[in-house]
């Protein structure tokens, strides 16, 4: 595979970089979630007329939506494929559910391993198994390896080429070298893997200059083609530290009040609140001004005890990574080292964000909060390495669609009652961590028979690995099994052989929970009512850790979540105002 670039890449305009775009070939997008898109770089390329392109990336979500729409994706390779807060993403469930294109689902770290392999010029790399999942059945790449040395079973995954990697970054100097500022995604795998790098900047400074920043990755001229200055050119998403992400304008613009996403998206630039906002330290943010003064019920709602119970399982010697679409398990984390476990080690944005403080959840603010307070940045390829891979990590708590008793979740797709398919975002990494980190801890904030089945139809993610001889011959601590959900505490047991109810929710029935479980319910011996949280808990949950609610998305129904949101969204904005006049 040839790679050679330039040592001088080339500066001009953003039309011209799309134009470098062609027909059929594979494309794969840097940043992460909401931060750092390439958005007006994806716009110009979907009105230049190219056809038939192969997205290859992490995840899909707000790129990938606007792809499809404009008509110019040929085929899917994804992790996962989400809109974060906003919900599933209508356009690539709808091409998935009708089968309008092929889409091939990946493990992380298989992709990981793929695009590693492309960039040391091999032909394959060798990968842990997602042991107990069925994701080696859907990923072409992928392959069984019995090593006779040792006896294990691994994977190898073919080398993965990208033709063009997208990339939007805070600045580029005049020789041509690119800074990426905080978590740095897969953006380093994928431009080692890619032919050819195309980057918008928000400036071009002089050389030397890149020298002298704080807390940034330096990726060399060499490995960059071409390169435009585009202000504003990752707008509605953030780039620090030059603006956050402006989540308001990301609701309308979803909810289609500007149009299409390929006008909408183009439609303004960061305000003056969010270029403030970027700039913002964790020590600057305190919770006073997200309160919204209201009185707080007398007994904890559902959501607060579920979030005090996963925060209890956590404790100084914890390292627990927040995935990408898991408000709840980032609260209940940040509880824990605010309370009772000041020593937790906690990675956030996918581990971008590595030993964070605390602090206080919002949305505008939690980006740049995270990164000045991390005390090192990461990117998904490090992450892997450094503190899954070689089971560094303790806990991971996961939301699942569809659980069963064996611990077997299902977040690919679901048969609809009336027939046909519904597209779920994909289990992201889960099929990796499920083995790699010492407790596998699944969360449903609905506990319904439709949740809780009797045998799942697509095994996403499971933990193949359980008896701790097993795991400890492969690397990986012995621990356990969890399901947290609105009505009980369910632990696997070896002996039984499936998820066991050992604590029940304050005032929940065992008959509650049979009735409301597809599989059969065996309770723990020594089952007993759940503690419920302290008044200090409730205090630093509600207060301090999430004075916004914004765990409560994960409890409300599609009917109710929308005016949630909204509210969220204006406390958010509200309170950011007020903690920039206070800067």
């Amino acid at each position: 595979m040839s790679l050679a670039k330039s040592n001088r890449p080339v500066v001009e305009s953003l039309d011209a970089l799309a134009n470098r775009v062609a027909s059929g070939t594979r494309l794969s997008i840097g940043g992460h979630h909401f931060a750092r898109l390439p958005i007006a770089l994806l716009r110009a390329i979907a009105k230049s007329g190219v056809r038939d392109l192969n997205y290859f990336a992490w995840a899909g979500g707000l790129p990938l939506e606007l792809l499809l729409e404009a008509g110019v994706i040929g085929s899917i390779d994804i992790c996962f494929s989400s809109l974060d807060i906003f919900g599933l993403a209508p356009r690539f469930r709808e091409i998935a559910e009708k089968r309008r294109l092929p889409v091939r689902d990946w493990p992380a770290l298989t992709m990981i391993q793929g695009l590693r392999a492309a960039q040391q010029n091999l032909p394959f790399m060798p990968v842990q198994l997602p042991k107990g999942s069925t994701m080696m059945e859907r990923c072409p790449a992928l392959t069984n390896y019995h090593d006779t040395r040792t006896g294990m079973e691994i994977g190898l995954v073919e080398a993965q080429v990208i033709d063009t990697l997208l990339l939007h970054a805070p600045r580029a100097d005049s020789d041509g070298n690119v800074e990426i500022y905080g978590a740095k995604a897969l953006d380093l795998a994928l431009t080692g893997a890619a032919r050819q790098v195309l980057v918008t900047v928000e400036e071009i400074v002089p050389a030397g200059t890149l020298q002298q920043g704080s807390r940034n990755t330096i990726l060399t001229r060499n490995l960059i083609t071409a390169i435009a200055e585009v202000p504003g050119g990752a707008y509605p998403t953030s780039c620090l530290p030059y603006y956050a992400t402006d989540y308001a304008r990301i609701r309308d613009i979803l909810e289609g009040k500007h149009g299409l996403l390929i006008d909408a998206l183009g439609s303004d630039g960061p305000s003056e609140l969010l270029r403030r906002a970027a700039k913002v330290q964790a020590t600057d943010v305190v919770p006073q001004p997200f309160r919204d003064g209201s009185p707080e019920p007398a007994h904890p709602r559902v959501d607060e005890i579920m979030t005090v119970r996963i925060a209890r399982m956590l404790d100084n010697e914890s390292f627990a990574s927040a995935g990408a679409v898991s408000p709840l398990g980032n609260v209940a984390y940040r509880l824990a080292k605010a309370t009772h476990a000041p020593g937790l080690f906690i990675g956030t944005f996918s581990c971008g964000h590595v030993d964070v403080r605390a602090g206080t959840m919002t949305l505008s603010l939690l980006e740049a909060m995270d990164a000045s307070s991390a005390v090192s940045h990461s990117g998904g390829d490090e992450a892997y390495s450094t503190y899954y891979q070689p089971g560094i990590v303790t806990h991971e708590i996961i939301g699942a669609a569809q659980i069963d008793a064996l611990g077997q979740t299902n977040n690919l797709e679901l048969s609809k009652p009336s027939g046909g398919r519904l597209r779920l975002p994909g289990q992201g990494g889960m099929s990796d961590v499920a083995n790699m980190h010492r407790d596998y801890v699944v969360y449903v904030p609905r506990h319904s028979r439709m949740a809780l089945v009797d045998s799942v139809e697509t095994v996403s993610s499971a933990r193949g690995l359980i008896a701790a001889d097993e795991r400890m011959r492969v690397g990986y601590r012995p621990g356990d099994i969890f399901l947290v959900t609105n009505l009980c505490l369910f632990r696997f047991d070896e002996t039984q052989g499936q998820l066991v109810v050992v604590e029940t929710m304050p005032g929940v029935t065992r008959e509650t929970i049979v009735a409301e479980t597809g599989f059969k319910v065996i309770f723990a011996k020594d089952c007993h009512e759940m503690v419920a949280p302290t008044a200090l808990e409730l205090k630093v949950l509600r207060e301090q850790i999430d004075p916004l609610g914004i765990r409560r998305l994960e409890f409300v129904g599609a009917k109710d979540r929308g005016a949630l949101l909204d509210e969220i969204l204006r406390r958010d904005l509200d309170g950011t105002a007020h903690i920039i006049g206070e800067v």
